[in-house]
C-alpha cells in the first residue's frame, strides 16, 4: 500500500500533462469510454489508453467494466486530498505576505 506522499507524487505526475487534465474535466462530466474520450483528441486509442493509465496510477479516475466496454470515472476525492496538500502552501503565504505588510505598515508609522 502506498503512503499518501507516494500518492499526492503519482497525482501531480497525472495532472502534469495537459491532455490528462482536459481527460479529467471531460470525465468531471460524465463517465466515458476509451472511445468516447478518444474523440476530443487527436490521439490514437493506445495514446488515450495510456493517458487513462497515469490517471488511474494517480488514482484520479477508476473504471468500470461492463461487458466489453471499460467506463472510466473521475474520482474527486483525490483531487480534493491534492488541493488540501496545495492550499497548505497558499495558507503558508498568505500568512507569510500578511506579516510583510504588517512590518511595512509598523515601519511607515
Amino acid at each position: 500500500m502506498q503512503n499518501n506522499q507516494d500518492n499526492i507524487q503519482l497525482a501531480f505526475r497525472a495532472l502534469a500533462d495537459p491532455s490528462r487534465r482536459e481527460m479529467l474535466v471531460l470525465l468531471a462530466k460524465d463517465e466515458m469510454t476509451i472511445g468516447e474520450l478518444g474523440e476530443h483528441f487527436d490521439f490514437t486509442r493506445a495514446a488515450v489508453k495510456k493517458h487513462l493509465t497515469v490517471l488511474a496510477e494517480g488514482d484520479l479516475i477508476s473504471v468500470r467494466a461492463q461487458g466489453r466496454e471499460r467506463y472510466n470515472r473521475l474520482k474527486p476525492e483525490t483531487l480534493r486530498s491534492t488541493s488540501n496538500w496545495l492550499n497548505y502552501f497558499s495558507q503558508f503565504w498568505d500568512d507569510k505576505l500578511g506579516d510583510l505588510k504588517s512590518a511595512i505598515e509598523k515601519d511607515v508609522q
